[in-house]
């Protein structure tokens, strides 16, 4: 790495010379613009858009348009006689809990390397900082303008943070604020649940720019010459649920499933995806079965049994007309037998 900037953390009495290096690097693949025929750079001339003439750097100034056409010049003596310019001190202002700081004020970031016979006083502050568990509150001229930035530890070195002012940040002013919107308890719990199924921890190693490892396929295929291999569609997502409570509850299932988790309830109770898939299945297979009981002849009794009951009954009717029969004749015989009775 190659330091930017040369200076001195003011720290109390104590002075500790630094180098500044810039801590990220943004890995953007970038172009020029070229000549579709030839290939052949574009260039563009710097012309005054007065006296149509073109300007080198030399004679180039600073302006600012106060409106109506006005334009106020400042040349590089107006900026030499500012104080910060030449300023190569990083005053320590405070020492705050590093919670306090908003993440949005934060710019650039920046290591620190002690310079010199600096190593021994940048270790203490390194120490005392991490003891602390807070970070420090400093102004730092870079780039001919003050900033405010932080100092804290990171992996045994001194991070410092270029911040954003105040004023610099910008205020929502959106029109669903002023909305007097409520969320039902179920919702909040179901919301809250997949956040819960989603937990984990940060790993930043475990993302990739897709985008990018893409364009430089494209563009190694190029110099290669050779086609470039489209990747594999991914799945689509199904269709997002009508009402905000099934699309939670959908949500809360794919992230179970993501993870390889059992559904809720050892899957007894089915997403709304699920549910309705189970009716439309049901729906279909209902109108197959009417039709196949319509179509299903009625059983009827095999011809033998029909014949065996008829000759049973035949034979059952001689017996009873000489049972009849018999039924007179014994009771006349009854009545000779029974004894008279003498008064």
């Amino acid at each position: 790495m190659r330091a930017i900037w040369k200076g001195a953390v003011s720290f109390g009495l104590v002075s500790i010379g630094v180098k500044v290096y810039s801590a990220t690097e943004e890995k953007d693949i970038r172009f020029h613009q070229v000549h579709r025929e030839d290939g052949g750079r574009i260039r563009y001339k710097r012309t005054c858009q007065v006296c149509g003439e073109e300007v080198t750097y030399d004679d180039i100034a600073k302006g600012y348009d106060i409106g109506g056409g006005e334009m106020v010049i400042l040349t590089d003596e107006d900026f030499a006689d500012l104080p910060l310019t030449t300023s190569h001190a990083i005053d320590v202002l405070e020492f705050v809990p590093a919670e306090q700081v908003d993440p949005i004020l934060y710019n650039k970031a920046y290591f620190l390397e002690p310079e010199g016979s600096a190593t021994k006083p940048y270790v203490l502050l390194r120490d005392a900082l991490a003891d602390s568990e807070r970070v420090a509150i400093v102004k730092v001229a870079l780039r001919q303008r003050e900033q405010l930035a932080t100092l804290r530890v990171r992996e045994g070195v001194l991070l410092l943070n270029t911040m954003l002012w105040p004023d610099e940040v910008r205020q929502p002013d959106f029109g669903f604020l002023d909305e007097d919107l409520k969320v039902r308890p179920p919702e909040l719990a179901m919301a809250s649940s997949l956040i819960d199924s989603m937990a984990g921890e940060f790993e930043p190693d475990a993302f990739t720019d897709d985008y990018r490892a893409a364009l430089q396929e494209v563009i190694d295929a190029k110099i290669e010459g050779r086609e470039v291999v489209q990747p594999e569609e991914e799945e689509a997502a199904p269709a997002a649920a009508v009402d905000l409570m099934a699309a939670l509850k959908a949500s809360v299932e794919r992230a179970r499933a993501a993870r390889g988790e059992a559904p809720a309830g050892g899957g007894a109770e089915p997403t709304p995806i699920s549910a309705a898939r189970s009716a439309q299945k049901a729906a279909k297979k209902a109108p197959a079965k009417k039709a196949a009981e319509q179509k299903a002849p009625a059983k009827k009794a095999p011809a033998k049994k029909t014949a065996e009951k008829k000759a049973a009954a035949k034979k059952a009717e001689p017996a009873k007309k000489s049972a009849a029969k018999k039924a007179p004749a014994k009771k006349a015989a009854e009545k000779k037998a029974a004894p008279r009775k003498t008064a």
